[in-house]
């Protein structure tokens, strides 16, 4: 019986020390994703998302305006938001959202930890979240037949 409550004892020390240590780094976190906002001209408006995923969001938002396809152009909006989600999808997994523009509302519900609002060079706003995905396994129920509405001559 000692030995169970020991064994308990150091578990509980060591989510004490996990926790500790997860609260040590959180300001270090955020310290870092100010110097990164600040260095790439970004303000980040609003966020329900770990620092590390803020901070890939502005890297790799800011490495896409400076590097458009063509030379000549700057990035269409459009272009912006569907890199911005490709590259989501392929590293955190599906289904993220991306909005940009100078200019919109929205109302959204997203996924815990999957939200981010962020603006660049005070002019381009960027959305960007996640939802949950959920498979449908049940068959639709048959659909039923809708009588004929011919009329006899």
């Amino acid at each position: 019986m000692e030995k169970a409550l020991k064994l308990k004892e150091k578990q509980h020390q060591g989510q004490a020390m996990q926790i500790s240590k997860q609260q040590r780094r959180e300001p270090q976190d955020q310290i870092k994703l100010a110097v990164t906002a600040i260095t790439l001209n970004a303000r980040l408006r609003s966020s329900d998302m770990p620092a590390h995923m803020q901070n890939h969001a502005l890297r790799h938002t800011r490495s896409l305006l400076d590097s458009p396809p063509n030379p000549k152009t700057r990035l269409n909006p459009t272009h912006l938001a569907r890199a911005l989600k490709k590259e989501f999808d392929s590293v955190y997994g599906p289904a993220w959202h991306c909005v940009v523009g100078k200019s919109f509302g929205s109302f959204v519900t997203h996924s815990a930890g999957g939200f981010v609002y962020f603006s660049v060079d005070e002019s381009l706003s960027v959305l960007l979240f996640k939802t949950e995905v959920q498979l449908v396994t049940e068959p639709r129920p048959p659909q039923p037949s809708k009588p004929s509405t011919l009329s006899p001559c």
